[in-house]
């Protein structure tokens, strides 16, 4: 181990800096954030480095650096872009025994200042010692997709209760298993929700239960997004590695479900035109009783809940009967599949509306506003459309859609299958005849998809 961590409180601590440019100012920017008062040295002073000193109640120097400026320093950083200065200050602040830091020369220092992840009162500093700054940068970027960042209200919460919890249970394996049980569970949840009140009451239930009841279980609604994982958010992954049980639809792709904790039970529930496995009644009934069993449960969606996913009748149910509840939003098919297939919905030249629209209805007929439909400088985007294709393009059409107007349909949209097949309304269903096109796919209506051959970027995508 090249260097031993320690954290600093410089609440009110002279620290100072030498130079005063963008470098010297990010290193200000964390020093000014944990309470020190700075002390800047540099001929060249920007706004926002003036602006942190204000702030701290420290002082500015403009001038050159001087051996004397170290008497007021308890930490000193050196970043300037002359290597003779930085060099200068490194050996003068060493030979004081006064803790050091020159940034980008490792060899100058005796600290190091991390990376951090700031979940304050929780903090983790990260380090390569000055060997592979990029790849501790990286591991930054993991680190904060686990821990959301309420983590450090959560943190205040268990030090409120702290001194309680250890009155009410002095066995220390049993006091363990109690924090445990608060960090993993509905407690945590209610805290990452911004729900604080809520999280005190069912840590306060906690403190007076027996070690056999049964806790409220919860219904985590998340979108799973178009297809490609990457497109999942921070919330909606960290849920679906702690639920116990998940019911996924058949537009959640194989690998978002991969992501789900690995023990987690799996019940699919998926439905397709005229083929429901599960009917939604059951489904939503489903979700209710296993939330009863104590069970924090992951309905998993694809796209998002509250497009075109039913979203709200679920949790209906779920408001009715008091089951504790979180929605996640996930990228609706409509932005990520028209992203990934070079698409703007809206364009200042072509559209400056647009309309998302389902292309299937309970009785398989469609009943649509087509009149509103055609209104010039406006991009439609036809949900679960492939089975009525052809009826849509002649009803736009009839009511007064351009015959030539550019459509794009998308098929499994952002995945590595992805295929694009453009046409006009005219010409759409012969195009596709023979290329075999399965669901899901997309329907994108109006003039920009004449864009697409310019603004084409995706690896995977066929253009048919």
């Amino acid at each position: 181990m090249n260097y031993m961590p320690f954290f600093f409180n410089l609440k009110n601590r002279p620290c100072l800096i030498v130079g005063g440019g963008s470098i010297a100012t990010r290193k200000a920017r964390l020093l000014e954030k944990a309470g020190a008062k700075l002390m800047v040295v540099a001929p060249y002073i920007s706004a926002e480095m003036q602006e942190l000193i204000t702030r701290s109640g420290g002082k500015a120097y403009r001038r050159i650096y001087q051996c004397s400026d170290l008497k007021v320093a308890e930490i000193v950083i050196g970043a300037t872009d002359d290597k003779s200065v930085n060099e200068q200050v490194s050996r003068e602040a060493q030979a004081k025994k006064l803790p050091v830091n020159i940034v980008d020369s490792p060899e100058l220092c005796s600290i190091i200042t991390p990376i951090v992840v700031d979940r304050s009162p929780l903090m983790i500093a990260i380090t390569s010692g000055g060997d592979a700054p990029v790849l501790a940068r990286k591991m930054r970027e993991k680190l904060e997709t686990l821990f959301p960042s309420n983590y450090g209200l959560l943190a205040q919460l268990a030090s409120r209760f702290r001194h309680r919890v250890k009155q009410h249970i002095p066995a220390e394996s049993k006091r363990l298993r109690f924090w445990e049980k608060v960090f993993s569970g509905t407690v945590a949840e209610k805290v990452f929700a911004g729900k604080i009140n809520e999280a005190e009451q069912v840590l306060e239930s906690l403190l007076s239960e027996r070690d056999d009841t049964v806790l409220d279980g919860e219904v985590y609604l998340v979108g799973g997004g178009p297809g490609d994982p990457d497109l999942l958010t921070f919330k909606a992954l960290r849920l679906m590695q702690q639920s116990d049980v998940v019911l996924y639809d058949r537009l959640v792709s194989e690998k978002v479900l991969n992501l789900v904790r690995r023990d987690a039970e799996r019940i699919y529930v998926g439905k397709k035109s005229n083929d429901h496995a599960v009917p939604q009644q059951a489904i939503n009934q489903l979700l209710v009783d296993l939330a009863k069993q104590g069970k924090r449960v992951l309905r998993l969606k694809g796209g998002d809940p509250f497009i075109f996913g039913r979203g709200g009748e679920e949790i209906e149910l779920l408001a009715e009967n008091q089951i504790s509840f979180q929605v996640v939003p996930g990228i609706t098919a409509a932005s990520g599949c028209s992203a990934y297939a070079g698409i703007p919905l809206t364009h200042r030249d072509y559209a400056q509306s647009v309309r998302f629209i389902t292309g299937h209805t309970k009785s398989d007929k469609l009943s649509l506003p087509w009149e509103a439909l055609v209104e010039p400088k406006q991009t439609l985007v036809f949900y679960m459309g492939l089975a009525n294709l052809q009826e849509i393009c002649d009803s736009l059409i009839r009511y007064g859609r351009a015959t030539d107007t550019p459509v794009a349909l998308v098929e499994k949209g952002t995945t590595p299958e992805q295929r694009v097949h453009t046409a006009t309304l005219s010409t759409l269903s012969t195009t596709i005849e023979s290329k075999g096109v399965h669901a899901p796919t997309l329907l994108i209506v109006g003039g920009v998809v004449s864009l697409r051959d310019q603004l084409t970027w995706f690896e995977s995508d066929k253009n048919e």
